[in-house]
């Protein structure tokens, strides 16, 4: 297939990239500068946007990116960058894609879009939840839409991708590896995770298999324990971790962010993907524990 992947520079874009070209297709990249190879497309989000004559010809275009969701406490300023990043960018691809007639969109999303799941398990057939995350989630799905009128469409929501080389685990594994590591509040709310490999697997999964569309949830398929999650990766590099953040402390850090990211539970399963016929590497927490802080 011949594809044009936004976002190549990010944790899953970098590893999506080689992964399609080493699959055998012809991977174009989406650059916010002059192109200086013939394999990137120059285009820009915040000002000219993006000639559709660019994606001419490509059978698939994956929009990743997005400023990152979990850096910074969420002031009304960074809530704007927020969606910014994720529903301007969405749209100008999804409107180019229509307009080149290119036969498959697909877009990322998150498990924010469920809120705060408590105790219920959960997967695509479920309705979006509360807060500032499961509203941008919704807008940022309803930006694909132009796209739908020529493409199919599917929306990645995507759990907290578990990789070194970024993400949740990047800054908690030095913690950890330092004795650090805690549970947060009480440690009874689930948490839902995917490795990195899988993410990617997952990705080209849906990609090539022409009768998934709609939303697909992007998680292993045994979520945790936010306890369970701080123990196994204790284990995983060798270090206790008995520290204990209140549920207060970590608001009064972290704020909203904190709130709905991390205390609130996220019991997410990835029902349509693995109707669809998709195998886990890593389905528990340990296998991709181990890999991922090898």
């Amino acid at each position: 297939m011949r594809i044009a992947v936004a976002g190549s520079h990010g944790l899953i874009g970098s590893a999506l990239v080689p992964a399609l070209t080493e699959a055998g297709h012809d991977v174009h990249t989406l650059v916010r500068r002059a192109p200086t190879t013939g394999r990137e497309i120059a285009w820009s989000p915040a000002e000219s946007g993006l000639d559709p004559r660019s994606l001419d010809g490509f059978d698939a275009v994956i929009a990743l990116g997005g400023e990152n969701i979990g850096a910074h406490r969420w002031s009304g300023q960074m809530k704007q960058r927020l969606r910014n990043s994720r529903i301007i960018p969405t749209t100008i691809l999804a409107d180019a894609a229509a307009a080149a007639r290119v036969g498959t969109f697909i877009s990322a999303s998150a498990t924010g879009f469920y809120g705060d799941t408590g105790e219920t398990a959960v997967d695509e057939s479920a309705p979006h939840g509360s807060g500032f995350l499961a509203d941008l989630v919704v807008d940022w799905e309803a930006a694909t839409a132009p796209a739908g009128k020529e493409a199919r469409v599917v929306t990645l929501r995507t759990a907290p991708v578990l990789s070194r080389s970024g993400g949740l685990l990047a800054r908690l594994r030095p913690l950890y590896r330092l004795g650090l590591g805690a549970r947060l509040g009480n440690g009874r709310q689930w948490f839902s995770w995917i490795s990195l490999p899988d993410e990617i697997r997952a990705i080209t999964h849906v990609l090539t298999d022409t009768t998934v569309s709609g939303p697909v949830n992007l998680t292993a398929p045994e979520p945790v324990r936010f306890t369970e999650f701080s123990d196994t990766l204790a284990r995983a590099v060798h270090r206790p971790a008995l520290m204990r953040v209140p549920a207060a402390v970590a608001r009064k850090v972290g704020g909203e962010m904190v709130d709905e990211m991390i205390l609130a539970s996220s019991r997410v399963v990835p029902t349509r993907l693995v109707e669809h016929g998709f195998t886990h590497l890593h389905p528990n927490l340990s296998s991709a524990l181990e890999y991922s802080c090898a």
